[in-house]
């Protein structure tokens, strides 16, 4: 089975492609006027401006966390934990759609002008995020940008996803699938797959474009449905577990 992962990937290519979901994000943001920042996002009870508060919060929060980090200090993400974090999102999402896109504009200068400090010899440095290093925190903001991207339906969906972060991401949600379950990812768009689990169990096969089984995995709605199976005979998709 041939894949790409994160761990593959050099620190600064994955900052060079959060760099460029950035640019893809700031050139997406003047579309959206006061009444589409009001629409639903993908995700549940939350609007675009929802969507879009968050993006603002956890850019800061982990920029903030390099930023420590070459102080050689640690500090939470949050200020108050994810309560803090909740209500910020809340009242964010309660500005106008000048405010909202200056503010994450804002966040996004802050963000490249954070981890472009960052050093090559820098990134095994602590952080206090999920007590990882400096490079683990570059990762999480990488699929934060993109993810929450997608979520606010702005133009850009889980099938424009570059490949690498997919693979990344079919690594790093793999603790989403229960242990008993024997799964395999096969995308119809390349060669690629992924296995999950073993066992004595018959496999359940998804198929599917690679964003769309990536959509899946990370608990997002597929843009067309997968084909599942079980012992070749048709099967509804698996539940999965939390997010890790």
């Amino acid at each position: 089975m041939a894949m790409t992962t994160e761990h593959t990937m050099t620190a600064e290519a994955i900052r060079a492609a959060i760099e460029a979901g950035q640019e893809r994000l700031r050139a997406l943001l003047p579309a959206l006027a006061d009444e589409e920042m009001r629409e639903p996002s993908e995700l549940p009870g939350w609007s675009r401006a929802h969507v879009l508060s968050h993006i603002e919060g956890v850019g800061l929060a982990l920029a903030r966390q390099a930023r420590y980090a070459l102080r050689g200090e640690l500090i939470e993400p949050y200020d108050g934990g994810r309560p803090a974090r909740a209500a910020a999102i809340e009242a964010g999402a309660l500005r106008d759609a000048a405010a909202l896109r200056e503010a994450v504009r804002a966040a996004l200068a802050e963000a490249s002008a954070a981890w472009a400090a960052v050093g090559p010899a820098d990134w095994s440095r602590p952080v206090r995020h999920r007590d990882g290093d400096l490079r683990s925190a570059l990762a999480a903001w990488w699929r934060e940008l993109e993810i929450h991207t997608a979520d606010a339906r702005i133009g850009y969906g889980p099938r424009d996803w570059p490949r690498e972060l997919c693979l990344h991401l079919l690594d790093h949600l793999a603790p989403r699938v229960p242990e008993n379950l024997h799964l395999v990812l096969t995308a119809t768009d390349g060669t690629r797959s992924r296995r999950y689990g073993s066992g004595d169990a018959p496999a359940v096969t998804v198929r599917g474009p690679l964003g769309d089984l990536t959509a899946w995995l990370s608990g997002r709605r597929p843009q067309q449905p997968l084909d599942c199976r079980r012992s070749g005979a048709v099967a509804p998709l698996p539940e999965l577990l939390g997010w890790p």
